[in-house]
């Protein structure tokens, strides 16, 4: 019998094809580095919460295990490995993990990036104080066993962290025509409306995973500031934190 697996092939491809791209602040990805301050700040505030830490300290992450799965090239990977973090990124496209060596050696970082999936992860008994799910749940085959496969690595006592589009008319207007079509902010094609996820059934997989959710916050962009930002506002953007009980 096959195992089941959350794998789509289709967007491994796809982001495969864009994988040199990772790095160029003014490229293809050039959304998603603006964005990352946000996404950076809110992981190690999250888990400055949850391990009882200082959010001011240099070294604030320094002893947990993160695991950042779908890391792409590394680009959220690399400051939280900066915080002190030992990281461990993982994506199913080769590409990907070739470009985030390269650039992790480059900047003297000591990452450890593996070419492989949650679900072999997982196989192997891997654990972790904090998984990381960010702007990947919105490409996997199976939300629920995907969530489930994460929450399964998540230590006791530990937390996971996902970051996805909600399914609202408002985001296919802002993240699918106006992101990808108006703005090109991204390749078209990059999402997939009917493949977005609810924060309600983010939240429903992670409570049947075991998981409490402890945190959620809109991500929103001001286009006068020409940054994001964290805000009330789900409906587009947002991020979830769920602890795992001791």
């Amino acid at each position: 019998m096959n195992r089941a697996s959350t794998v789509d092939q289709a967007e491994i491809a796809r982001f495969s094809a864009i994988a040199e791209t990772w790095w160029d602040p003014r490229g293809k990805m050039a959304a998603l580095h603006k964005f990352n301050p946000v996404r950076v700040g809110w992981v190690r505030d999250q888990a400055c919460r949850r391990f009882g830490r200082d959010t001011k300290r240099i070294d604030t992450l320094a002893g947990l295990r993160i695991l950042d799965i779908g890391c792409g090239g590394g680009i959220l990977s690399e400051p939280l490995a900066r915080l002190g973090a030992e990281m461990v990124g993982a994506d199913p496209a080769t590409t990907n993990i070739e470009v985030a060596k390269l650039h992790a050696e480059k900047s003297g970082l000591a990452i450890d990036y593996r070419n492989t999936t949650a679900e072999d992860l997982a196989e192997a008994g891997e654990k972790f104080d904090v998984v990381l799910a960010m702007e990947v749940v919105e490409h996997v085959a199976d939300v629920p066993l995907f969530v489930s496969i994460c929450a399964g690595m998540v230590k006791p006592g530990g937390l996971m962290i996902a970051a996805t589009l909600n399914r609202t008319l408002k985001s296919f207007a802002m993240a699918i025509v106006g992101a990808e079509y108006v703005l090109r902010w991204l390749p078209i094609g990059t999402h997939q409306w009917d493949k977005f996820v609810t924060p309600a059934e983010l939240e429903t997989a992670m409570s049947e995973a075991g998981l409490v959710v402890s945190a959620e916050s809109g991500v929103l962009y001001n286009p006068l500031a020409d940054r994001w930002g964290l805000g009330r506002d789900m409906d587009v953007n947002y991020m979830m934190a769920a602890d795992k009980p001791d």
